[in-house]
């Protein structure tokens, strides 16, 4: 199983749990989800190894596309559905490191799986 990181370059926690993890001599694959959107089987597995079944607990509610769509209210496919459109609503850093994943925020969190 290959390790990743929903990774976005200008993201300070990403960058630390980059460094956390070549600290630790631990090699992952650097999704920059942005330029090329998770599908939407790829996010439901993802929330498969989060542990979630609410798309909510691994969307950015701040980000002002979340308030135009109205997604405060929305159903869980219509949430993955954003998701997959509009790939800033993601939170970052997500890290899978074979079959456990988390949602590094702060960032040290990714420890928590190590």
């Amino acid at each position: 199983m290959t390790n990743s990181v929903f990774f976005n370059p200008a993201c300070d926690n990403c960058n630390t749990v980059k460094g956390i993890l070549e600290e630790r001599g631990i090699g992952a694959d650097y999704v920059h989800y942005l330029d090329e959107a998770p599908s939407r089987p790829e996010i439901e597995r993802v929330m498969g190894l989060l542990g979630i079944d609410d798309p909510q607990e691994m969307m950015r509610a701040k980000e002002p596309v979340y308030q135009e769509l109205n997604l405060a209210s929305a159903d869980r496919e219509t949430l993955i559905n954003a998701m997959t459109e509009h790939p800033i609503l993601i939170q970052r850093p997500i890290v899978v490191l074979g079959d456990k994943a988390i949602i590094a925020r702060p960032a040290e969190r990714v420890k928590e799986i190590l």
